[in-house]
């Protein structure tokens, strides 16, 4: 299974790279996917590329729901 996850951009870098935090994770990733990236913006990412830009409010529900899965993970629920 594949799993693409947003992330913002919190720094650019040269050579079409930036570093991204996602949940607090920061780390180093290609944007040589895309054009004209900035620090603040949302992107998709996939094995260490940026694959599209992510609306900022669809990025904050994503990752919400993620949370809310990681914490049904570590609890032992079943979400019922």
């Amino acid at each position: 299974m594949c799993l693409a996850i947003p992330a913002k951009i919190v720094e650019i870098l040269d050579n079409e790279q930036a570093i991204v935090d996602s949940g607090g994770v920061r780390k180093p990733i290609s944007t040589a996917l895309l054009d004209d990236v900035a620090v603040g913006d949302y992107v998709i990412v996939h094995v260490g590329y940026a694959l599209s830009r992510l609306d900022p409010e669809e990025a904050a529900e994503t990752l919400k729901l993620f949370a809310e899965m990681a914490a049904i993970i570590e609890t032992g629920g079943d979400g019922a």
